[in-house]
């Protein structure tokens, strides 16, 4: 009986073979994404031959490149202007063409002719333009925010104190909310870089800061309730400022047009919606003033020279 106990036992150790056939067998069960890494793994370079690249992805990355170049002034096809350095006539010529080249690419896309507040200049309408209506900047500063507050005390020369640092109201001669100085950029951030780089000018007289950014229009317009001299902000809310009365424009005399471009490459006169914005706020309020002698245009920064030659499109 013992014999025959430990034979039992013995038995019951011994592992016994699977009688099913595989049919029988349940299905092991397949992760799908072992199996997602299986089928890459399969479809890479085993043998590392070098590739060539891929032609989208190189223009993709040229294209970059030139984004690169042109945010710092330079450009593949040639070298960058600062154009306030250019003669007058040339910056008018420039001018001029900007202003005429956005309306006609609005019409063409419209299909429609001019709205009624824009207008396309005549031979004899271009000739009202004098060149003396640009402002030339002197080459021996770079025009960046360090150096701008020097670049405005040169502009308005002897009288900059006066004019852009004094800060009591003088009833009948200096309006409240009228600054003599417009500092017009494509957003809020570079606006508020230009205006650390005026700071010189603005301890006894605040600088109005006219962009959307944390600002609410009603703190804006309590704000230029006092004497403003200088004023820096985007188009679109210089403009609903003036519609409201609240920004008056008898002191204006200089506008500067910042040039710096963005990390994408657009500028104030290149951004399509802020530039829209400008030549509308151009059209309404600074046209006139500018004709009639009483306003000057100062650009700020660096453009291509290419951009600089361009002609003036003809109207085909």
């Amino acid at each position: 009986m013992a014999k025959e106990r430990l034979k039992a036992k013995s038995a019951k150790r011994i592992p016994q073979k699977d009688s099913r056939t595989p049919t029988d067998r349940p299905k092991k069960k397949i992760n799908k994404n072992d199996k997602h890494k299986r089928i890459k793994k399969k479809s890479g370079n085993p043998n590392f031959v070098p590739q060539a690249k891929n032609k989208f992805v190189k223009a993709k990355e040229e294209e970059k490149e030139e984004k690169k170049s042109s945010k710092s002034g330079r450009t593949k096809g040639g070298d960058s202007t600062l154009l306030s350095t250019a003669p007058a006539a040339q910056q008018l010529r420039f001018f001029l063409d900007r202003y005429q080249s956005s309306f006609s690419k609005k019409n063409k896309r419209s299909g429609s002719s001019m709205p009624s507040n824009e207008v396309r200049l005549s031979p004899l309408e271009m000739e009202a333009f004098k060149e003396a209506c640009m402002v030339e900047i002197s080459k021996s500063l770079p025009q960046d925010v360090a150096n701008i507050s020097i670049h405005m005390k040169a502009i308005f020369g002897n009288s900059w104190k006066e004019v852009l640092c004094e800060g009591t109201l003088s009833e009948g001669k200096i309006d409240a909310g009228s600054p003599a100085l417009f500092v017009i950029s494509a957003s809020a951030l570079r606006s508020l870089e230009l205006l650390r780089g005026l700071k010189s000018l603005t301890g006894e007289c605040r600088a109005a800061k006219l962009f959307a950014k944390h600002l609410k229009v009603e703190e804006q317009v309590s704000l230029l309730k006092n004497r403003v001299n200088i004023a820096c902000g985007t188009p679109n809310r210089i403009n609903k400022l003036i519609d409201i009365d609240a920004l008056k424009l008898s002191r204006l005399s200089v506008i500067v047009l910042d040039l710096e471009k963005d990390s994408k490459g657009y500028s104030l006169l290149t951004l399509p919606q802020v530039k829209q914005e400008f030549w509308e706020l151009y059209v309404n309020h600074f046209h006139q003033k500018l004709i009639q002698g009483d306003l000057r245009i100062c650009f700020y920064g660096a453009i291509s020279t290419s951009e600089l030659e361009s002609e003036i499109p003809s109207d085909k």
